[in-house]
This record gives C-alpha cells, sequence and structure tokens, in this order.
C-alpha cells in the first residue's frame, strides 16, 4: 500500500516511514499543508495518485492541519487518519467531522497505528475522488475471484482450486488466504491475522497460526506463495502469470 506522510519534522517523518516500510508500506513524505495538497491532485498527465492512506499531521507550519483536511477532502475520498497531540475530545470530534476517517493521538504505539491503517482501508474500495462515485479502480465482481498463479479464490463460494483442481481447506485456513490473498504483497503482523481470522488476542494463538500456514503451504503446493517476514508476520507473494 502506498501511503502519503504529512508532517513537518523529519526526524518523525524518518522514523515512522522507517516502521511503514517494514510492514510493506511506500511512503510519500509531504513537509506542510501546500505539498499534502499537491500530492493528492492529478499530474499533467491527468493520472490521480494512488494512496491508501492519509497520514496527516495538524500542526503544520504553513496551515492549520484542520483546514488541509477539508480540502484534501473535497479532492478525494481517500482515508485520511489524523494524528496529533491534541488529545481533547472536542478536537476529535471537529477533526471527524470535517472529514477524517480516524484520529491517533501522540504519542501513540506503532502497532496500534499500523491497526488503525488497516482498519480504515478495509473500510474503502480503494483511492477515488468524490465526483467518480466508483471509490477505486475495479468492479465488485472482479474482486470476488482472486487469481494467484495456478491459484484460484473464489470468495463468495469460498472454494479453492490449483491447476484447476479444487483443493479442500478447513474455515480458518480459508479465512488465512484469503485475507492475505485479497492484497499481495501486504505485509500482516501475527496480532492482526489473529484479531482478524480467530477474532482473539495473539496470546497463545501463535503455533495456531504457524500450523495454519504450513498446512496451506502444503496443500496449495506452493511453499513460496506465503512469505514469513521474520519478526513481523506474513505476506502473500503472488506468483508471476
Amino acid at each position: 500500500m502506498r501511503l502519503l506522510l504529512v508532517e513537518d519534522d523529519d526526524h518523525v517523518a524518518a522514523a515512522l516511514s522507517a516502521i511503514l516500510a517494514k510492514h510493506g508500506f511506500a511512503v510519500t513524505h509531504a513537509r506542510n499543508g501546500e505539498e499534502a495538497l499537491q500530492a493528492v491532485l492529478p499530474t499533467a498527465q491527468g493520472e490521480r495518485p494512488s494512496y491508501g492512506v492519509i497520514l496527516l499531521d495538524l500542526g503544520l507550519p504553513d496551515q492549520d492541519g484542520y483546514q488541509v483536511c477539508a480540502r484534501i477532502r473535497k479532492l478525494t475520498t481517500t482515508p485520511v487518519i489524523m494524528v496529533t497531540a491534541r488529545a481533547d475530545v472536542r478536537s476529535r470530534i471537529h477533526g471527524l467531522n470535517l472529514g477524517a476517517d480516524d484520529y491517533v493521538v501522540k504519542p501513540y504505539d506503532p502497532g496500534e497505528l499500523l491497526a488503525r491503517i488497516h482498519a480504515v482501508s478495509r473500510r474503502t474500495t480503494g483511492p477515488g475522488t468524490p465526483d467518480d462515485g466508483a471509490g477505486g479502480t475495479g468492479s465488485a465482481a472482479d474482486a470476488t475471484v482472486l487469481h494467484l498463479g495456478s491459484v484460484a479464490v473464489e470468495l463468495p463460494t469460498r472454494r479453492v482450486s490449483v491447476d484447476g483442481e479444487p483443493v479442500a481447506l478447513t474455515r480458518k485456513e480459508f479465512d488465512l488466504l484469503a485475507l492475505l490473498a485479497q492484497r499481495p504483497g501486504v505485509v500482516f503482523r501475527r496480532e492482526q491475522i489473529i484479531s482478524e481470522v480467530w477474532q482473539t488476542s495473539w496470546e497463545g494463538t501463535g503455533r495456531t497460526l504457524e500450523v495454519h500456514v504450513a498446512s496451506l503451504r502444503s496443500k496449495l503446493r506452493m511453499p513460496a506463495l506465503i512469505e514469513t517476514v521474520r519478526g513481523v508476520g506474513y505476506r502473500l507473494v503472488a506468483p508471476a502469470a
């Protein structure tokens, strides 16, 4: 996923960008409000920038972050997470009323920020503009069957096949594969996978996740399909067509 990080402090931006990059995100850094607005405008060739999420600091040097949020919302439907030290309820309500999708108060735990990024990105089909009404680049029908080389994942029917041959998966194995397959290349933290697939916390469930990953690799006969990112989690590596 590509993110737009709006942060005037270069040291903070560098540290956060390193964390995000470790988790599979590509980061574009804007140092002030004007740079942020320019980053979401179409290029001279008419191409629209494609961001999964915008992380917006409110304490910007050239203009108030609330104003920037309001102007961004007129240009794109990309989810906006406000990241700020303003912790009072009134500030949060004001930010949400201006179109922010979430609000994170500094200092924050990086794991919480990553979870919120994934949460807001799941609530939208993708970046777009208010005028096009599409919110993304593909139709709903296009997303019902995911093709990963010789592997086909049918989301509505929960069927999986390899080279046209059906593969029997358990319910949790399918849920795990579908989660990873819908965002190839994105690193999912172990905690996030456990939360979304097993609807529980990480404690005591880590071994269960490892067993399910090993089972998927074996049943699909593609050990390299699900890559272990040491110390972080897993990502699906889509094979070449």
